[in-house]
């Protein structure tokens, strides 16, 4: 396992999941409720990825260079802040515009009549 994500999995589920992974679902929740593109949680994740990638060499001796760790690290970023991000949408459409939205599951909104 440390040949494909540069660490052990225990510093994969420790850091990039728990830690890391707490930063990316503040981050899409922060672009999401300051109405941004859904481009930006994806490429501010992939530079976490960059900086997960980092910690993961400075403090646990694993690979700087793992183009498949940061590869495995950035999506499962990407995924945790892409759903932050929608689901903060979802929620902030239905508070803001009550008279027009209703909840449609936990990424989603409708119209309301």
């Amino acid at each position: 396992m440390i040949g494909v994500l540069g660490t052990t999995l225990e510093v994969f589920i420790g850091l990039t999941l728990v830690i890391m992974g707490f930063t990316a679902y503040m981050t899409g929740m922060g672009l999401a409720n300051t109405w941004r593109p859904i481009w930006q949680p994806v490429f501010y994740s992939a530079l976490l990825g960059f900086a997960d990638r980092f910690l993961v060499f400075a403090l646990f001796d694993g690979e700087l260079l793992s183009l498949s760790g940061y590869l495995i690290d950035s999506a499962a970023l990407i995924a945790i802040s892409l759903f932050s991000y929608r689901s903060s949408q979802a929620r902030r459409m239905v508070s803001q515009y009550p008279w027009l939205y209703d909840r449609a599951g936990l990424f989603g909104w409708r119209e309301k009549g």
